[in-house]
């Protein structure tokens, strides 16, 4: 259903006197936080009152998230109750829609908005939840508390862009390699990793057709984990690495598929039915090896240590279409 909403009055929610947070309104969700815990409420289709709660931590990290990839590809999911889904000109914010409990007891909810006033009311819970000296990008290890009440802010953490190339980092007028001076020492994690550059020695009249750089030290030097940057860009294909550390936030619903490729270290997979939820495997990752998730699953990653992951995006705007007719397979590969 399309809910019609008075974006100003829903984006200047009432401030609790004694948290101090804003609290929120997005058609018939209602969202508040308190010390611990993210609260969101909604009425059930024959009236019914409902609520879940979420660690405040985990429900920050995964609309961080949210916000920063544009609502991503196909769904992300907070945890088994709360998410968004993404058809590109609108969102899904919905509760319960993919969990099938809630859905055979008809307690789920699921509601349409335009992408510009779903974004507007995510932002500014972000920036006004998240208090100083917590960065919901950063690994539990390298920033502080999300709890409590009211302190500050860190709204230099929250709206930082994400780095994407148009061609291929490092080439002029392009997206920069990471550095020192830029701001991007090496992670602590990845202390080993050697920051030299390859040698390149192009013909004459080919110094802008030949490119390389260390994609090692590239993200040796991310500040942030569970956020692909683009670092090379043909067309509608995308290389998107990224380093990981503990849990990936969201459970991510694809509606195409993506291909992962374990640069190094290891990380654990939970994958399972994007409509259900129900489990369908658990996939172990380690340096060198590749997987493919395919369109009708959700996943959620475990990275005990900092590792690297690369993952390729086909961001054609048609793909999903075609998936959604049976155009285009959901796999990668039929044996």
């Amino acid at each position: 259903m399309n809910a019609c909403i008075d974006l100003k009055n829903m984006a200047s929610g009432l401030t609790d006197a004694e948290m101090g947070y804003r609290s929120f309104q997005l058609g018939s969700f209602q969202l508040r936080r308190d010390e611990y815990f993210a609260h969101i409420a909604w009425t059930t289709r024959d009236g019914r009152p409902m609520s879940h709660t979420m660690d405040v931590g985990d429900f920050l990290r995964a609309l961080m998230r949210d916000v920063a990839w544009g609502f991503f590809y196909g769904g992300v999911n907070f945890d088994h109750v709360i998410g968004t889904v993404n058809h590109y000109k609108s969102v899904d914010l919905q509760a319960g829609a993919f969990n099938e409990t809630m859905k055979a007891a008809g307690v789920d909810l699921l509601e349409n908005f335009p992408v510009d006033q779903i974004r507007e009311v995510f932002e500014q819970m972000l920036d006004d939840w998240t208090n100083e000296g917590f960065d919901p990008f950063a690994a539990p290890l390298e920033t502080g508390s999300p709890y409590g009440r009211k302190h500050g802010n860190n709204t230099a953490a929250v709206t930082r862009a994400r780095e994407l190339a148009q061609r291929c980092v490092g080439l002029n007028g392009d997206l920069a390699l990471r550095t020192d001076e830029r701001g991007a020492p090496v992670n602590r994690g990845f202390a080993d990793v050697e920051q030299d550059e390859p040698e390149l020695h192009p013909e004459p009249g080919f110094e802008n057709e030949v490119h390389a750089f260390n994609l090692f030290a590239f993200l040796s030097r991310s500040q942030v984990t569970w956020n692909p940057s683009f670092t090379s860009v043909v067309k509608y294909s995308y290389m998107c690495p990224t380093t990981e550390e503990h849990i990936l936030p969201i459970m991510h619903a694809n509606d195409r598929v993506e291909w992962f490729f374990q640069l190094s270290d290891e990380i654990q997979w939970d994958c399972a039915d994007k409509l259900t939820g129900k489990p369908l495997v658990r996939v172990i990752m380690k340096a060198g090896d590749m997987a493919a998730m395919p369109a009708y699953c959700r996943h959620q990653g475990f990275s005990p240590k900092r590792s690297m992951l690369l993952v390729w995006e086909n961001g054609s705007p048609n793909l999903v279409y075609e998936i959604q007719k049976g155009d285009a397979p959901e796999v990668p590969v039929k044996f």
